[in-house]
């Protein structure tokens, strides 16, 4: 009878499927993720470790909505996540599209001097910051492009045209960011045009490469993983030659124009492509 009902589910719409999966996956995780932040003072740990609780929760619920609702016992492979030769290839060509893509926008600032660029602490601080940069942007990229280009892309395109699944995709993509205090939402909604593209780009992506999901996750890792080592190994100080909302408010690529316009080219390019 469960087993019924569930597959009914299936039958409604998508709005509501998202509700019940949103609200099953909350249900499991807040007794297990309230513990920890009753009981763990350290605020940076408490957000490691619930929201890798949480993405550990959402991919096992996404096994069994899979199996379960559409009777897909290999929905992660329908997804776009496979393991094979291309994929690989797909994520790799991504991940240096990303990085290239933000040397490229900070070096060409360099040259226009509008920022100058800052000796390393050490070489050892350096290949730290790589490092660590390439493991954040490659776990950023797996799990943000599962959840948007994965399961929800997936959900909407059920129901709708892909061209409306491709809007209203990046525009949850882009809003998702932004689930903040509205002090936070206020400082950090420059970036938004920059999120829509990068969203639409994302999906664009993915088509082109027949539904695999190896270059959204290189490409949205490569990004993080360039910025990372910029941002957190300071290597860049802005000259102030120009005003901020050229470079990038509170030194955000992502809120400025110049980082508009390079993404709206790689959209561009993309879009092309698929």
């Amino acid at each position: 009878m469960l087993k019924i009902k569930l597959l009914r589910l299936a039958q409604y719409p998508a709005p509501v499927r998202l509700g019940y999966f949103v609200l099953t996956l909350l249900v499991i995780w807040l007794p297990f993720a309230t513990p920890i932040y009753l009981l763990v003072k350290d605020a940076n740990l408490v957000s490691i470790l619930t929201m890798v609780l949480l993405y550990a929760t959402f991919i096992v619920l996404l096994r069994l909505w899979g199996k379960y609702v559409y009777n897909q016992p290999q929905v992660l492979l329908h997804y776009g996540l496979q393991r094979t030769r291309q994929n690989g290839v797909d994520l790799l060509r991504g991940l240096a599209i990303g990085t290239m893509s933000v040397l490229i926008l900070f070096g060409l600032e360099g040259a226009l001097g509008w920022l100058v660029w800052q000796q390393p602490q050490s070489h050892n601080f350096l290949g730290r910051v790589i490092l660590e940069g390439l493991i954040v942007g490659l776990g950023v990229g797996f799990a943000e492009e599962l959840l948007f280009r994965g399961w929800l892309l997936d959900e909407l395109q059920r129901d709708f045209s892909l061209q409306i699944a491709l809007w209203v995709d990046a525009f949850l993509f882009a809003i998702s960011h932004f689930i903040k205090p509205l002090e936070a939402i206020i400082h950090t909604l420059p970036q938004f045009p920059a999120l829509l593209l990068l969203g639409l780009t994302q999906v664009w992506g993915k088509r082109w490469r027949r539904g695999r999901l190896g270059l959204p996750i290189g490409l949205h890792g490569g990004l993080t993983w360039g910025y990372y080592i910029i941002n957190v190994g300071e290597l860049t100080k802005y000259s102030g030659q120009v005003p901020d909302w050229v470079t990038g408010v509170n030194k955000n690529p992502l809120a400025g124009v110049m980082g508009l316009v390079f993404l709206s080219g790689l959209a561009l390019w993309m879009k092309g492509r698929k």
